[in-house]
């Protein structure tokens, strides 16, 4: 069964679909989830942000503007709500939860214990950089943005999005730059 478009389901729900609304939710609380929760390292704000982008979307929905993506406009209303959130923190939790592993067809206790601290590290030096950092490698790497995207979403002009993912890359890399592969 296709899919309807982003487009013609925010046609929907400003006519006031609820189950355009649904289905919109339903493509998108995944991804928005992982965005925040890979921003914020932290569970139960990604789930809060999740709800909130939600409500905000219902409530501003008549304020997107078609001539850009969907996906775009909920994602930067995310990651507004997450640096928002973040700034508000006093303190960053620590990682609680580092069985944050892909999904996986393979059985290899020994190669999921790899995969499973592979994704602790990461998600733990992810946290140590800057709010700045894990945002654009959080949106080009984890959401899989492109750069016009990501700088649609930022508010940044491309090349400044290039310039800060490879620095962010950068940064990653070296706290990173001990983990051997196997």
């Amino acid at each position: 069964m296709d899919r309807d478009p982003d487009e013609t389901l925010v046609e929907r729900c400003r006519r006031g679909d609820r189950g355009a609304f649904a289905e919109l939710v339903d493509r998108y609380q995944r991804p928005i989830y992982n965005a925040a929760y890979r921003v914020l390292g932290n569970a139960e704000d990604a789930a809060d942000i999740a709800q909130a982008v939600f409500l905000t979307v219902a409530e501003r929905l008549d304020e997107y503007n078609a001539q850009y993506k969907f996906f775009s406009w909920i994602y930067r209303i995310t990651i507004n709500k997450a640096l928002n959130l973040q700034r508000h923190n006093v303190h960053e939790q620590a990682l609680e939860d580092d069985n944050d592993v892909p999904d996986t067809e393979r059985t290899d206790p020994e190669w999921q214990a790899r995969l499973a601290q592979l994704a602790g590290r990461v998600q733990v030096a992810l946290m140590t950089l800057s709010i700045e950092d894990r945002v654009v490698i959080t949106l080009r790497h984890f959401s899989d943005l492109s750069y016009r995207e990501i700088g649609h979403v930022l508010e940044l002009q491309e090349k400044t999005v290039k310039s800060r993912l490879f620095e962010a890359r950068q940064r990653l890399r070296d706290l990173l730059h001990d983990y051997e592969a196997a």
